[in-house]
């Protein structure tokens, strides 16, 4: 080997390494994604007791942490183009460490809207930092192999999202029960103590998370992480973006921001209500309380199948066929049977939902160009889907009931379909 072929391999190594290295940090990112957000699975039920809630308000927390992607995402794009990819998710970093920071007066005080308000704050945060790190991790490689590297993150995502109930719950719900039973026995006084330092639990966890929050801005600001610049062109999208003046001349991107608003509504419907529908068939909670786990290693089974298969053997295109497919049937399924067979085929919707998230995102960016951003931000206010589409399912789980509210999967997941056979290849020329 001469001293040119020489320079080529040791270019190539550096290359890769720095590759490894930054998929490593930013799954660090999307771990962090899975377990703030899967900590609402856990404040709903401990904020209803310690601010003494009805159900309605309780869900509002699922609501203000969803909404502020559809609020924030657009903001979070001129974010970005202040900043970079790079310093915007050290921003995104800073401003949930500021969300968390939020719970420690509101704890203190016992208020729920500054509970609200802190995971409005987090939710904003994220709505950066996922406008940030989602086109990052696509564009960080081949964009045929982008739902694997996406598939990656998944798994660093729902792994902290499996941890982040056991952790917190463990914290501010143990003996919750106990505390219920008597706090109808005691004077107001005594009532009032009890929920405050039933309220105080969340100070050091929260305290906690802020520091670490805070270290992980510092880590990415000063980090090797190459800057993607988006703003300029490569040959692979000059025949689509070189003549574009608006990222309404991007059907394709538009059409998955819908595909995406219906695939996070039914994620969340999948992980969301399996545990009360479970109670609603007769399940102890005892044994319901982990029918959300199999959701989460339904998903995970999925990631892993992703990274093992694309591109390899798959495309992400055909992923997203399949996984459309199947999540039709595993719809249609949980109300043609009953009981266990009916729970586990919501569960089975996380197998179902794994690979939709990973594929659609780079079908809908491509060749977008220096319109990354703005697409990036459309498609992160997409996740609005997680507070519009559970709502919907409450609502006919009342006028129905809960097995036959299952009904409103269906649609989302034929839309997803269409996109994956016909809407992502729709283009202006």
């Amino acid at each position: 080997m001469n001293l040119t072929d020489r320079k080529k391999e040791n270019s190539k190594l550096k290359s890769s390494n720095d590759s490894t290295r930054s998929i490593i940090m930013i799954g660090s990112l999307f771990f962090i994604f899975g377990f703030v957000t899967w900590l609402n699975s856990v404040l709903i039920p401990y904020l209803k007791i310690a601010c003494e809630l009805s159900n309605f308000e309780s869900y509002l927390v699922a609501f203000a942490f969803y909404i502020a992607y559809l609020v924030m995402a657009i903001p979070s794009a001129w974010v970005l183009k202040m900043t970079g990819f790079k310093k915007g998710m050290s921003v995104g970093l800073v401003v949930m460490a500021l969300g968390a920071l939020t719970f420690i007066p509101a704890a203190l005080t016992r208020t729920y809207y500054l509970f609200l308000i802190g995971l409005f704050i987090q939710g904003t945060g994220l709505a950066v930092l996922q406008t940030a790190a989602n086109p990052y991790i696509t564009i960080l490689g081949p964009i045929e192999s982008a739902a694997k590297r996406m598939s990656i993150m998944g798994v660093c995502n729902k792994v902290a999202g499996g941890l982040a109930p056991i952790v917190l719950g463990a914290i501010a719900l143990s003996n919750t029960d106990e505390l219920v039973a008597n706090l109808e026995s005691m004077n107001s006084l005594e009532r009032v103590n009890e929920l405050n330092q039933l309220a105080a639990r969340v100070i050091i966890p929260y305290l906690i998370m802020t520091g670490i929050l805070v270290a992980l801005a510092i880590l990415i600001f000063y980090s090797s992480l190459p800057e993607v610049d988006t703003d300029k062109n490569d040959k692979s999208v000059e025949k689509y973006d070189s003549s574009k003046k608006s990222i309404m001349q991007f059907p394709h991107l538009l059409l998955g921001t819908l595909a995406m608003f219906f695939y996070i509504g039914v994620e969340v419907i999948a992980g969301d209500t399996v545990i009360s529908y479970g109670l609603s068939l007769g399940f102890e909670p005892k044994i319901a309380k982990f029918f959300t786990t199999y959701t989460l290693v339904a998903m995970i089974v999925g990631y892993f199948i992703g990274i093992i298969t694309i591109p390899k053997y798959l495309s992400q295109q055909k992923a997203l066929i399949i996984s459309a497919i199947l999540g039709v049937i595993f719809s249609i399924g949980s109300f043609l049977f009953d009981g266990f067979t009916s729970v586990l085929l919501i569960a089975l919707l996380g197998l179902a939902n794994a690979l939709v998230f990973p594929a659609i995102w780079p079908l809908a960016l491509d060749g977008l160009g220096r319109f990354t951003k703005l697409g990036s931000s459309l498609l992160i206010m997409a996740l609005a889907g997680g507070a519009i589409l559970p709502l919907l399912y409450g609502y006919l789980a009342d006028l129905l009931d809960a097995q036959m509210a299952y009904l409103i999967l269906i649609p989302c997941y034929l839309y997803i379909l269409f996109f994956a056979v016909k809407g992502y290849k729709i283009r202006t020329t």
